[in-house]
């Protein structure tokens, strides 16, 4: 648990509003920046777990594939299935994201109807 829950709480969302809005590459320099690589390989496990679980990989699997204890994966499983759980939000986000670059990517034929 934090130490400091007040400088924790009002440091995320000074961050988060500082990132609302930001493009994806800058956002990804910040957090590369703010995290050392052993933070950032613990998060990138974190975000993989919970994209793993929503396909329905189970708990044992996830926990083989990376290297995470069952405990965290249950946790992730938990805070996945709560009601309005910013997990599934995200997800749904992403999901949402790469339907529209998958749109956009869709090019029209460009030959002429053939008579």
């Amino acid at each position: 648990m934090s130490r400091n829950p007040e400088l924790m709480r009002e440091s995320i969302a000074e961050m988060a509003s500082a990132l609302e809005g930001a493009d994806s590459a800058l956002i990804e320099q910040f957090f590369y920046s703010l995290f050392t690589v052993a933070e950032a390989d613990e998060i990138a496990k974190r975000w993989a777990l919970v994209k793993e679980l929503a396909k329905g990989t189970p708990q044992r699997k996830i926990a083989e594939n990376l290297g995470l204890s069952l405990c965290k994966i249950t946790r992730g499983s938990r805070e996945l299935k709560k009601p309005g759980s910013p997990f599934r939000q995200l997800l749904d986000r992403l999901a949402s994201l790469t339907a529209t670059a998958a749109d956009q990517n869709a090019q029209p034929d460009p030959s002429p109807p053939k008579e």
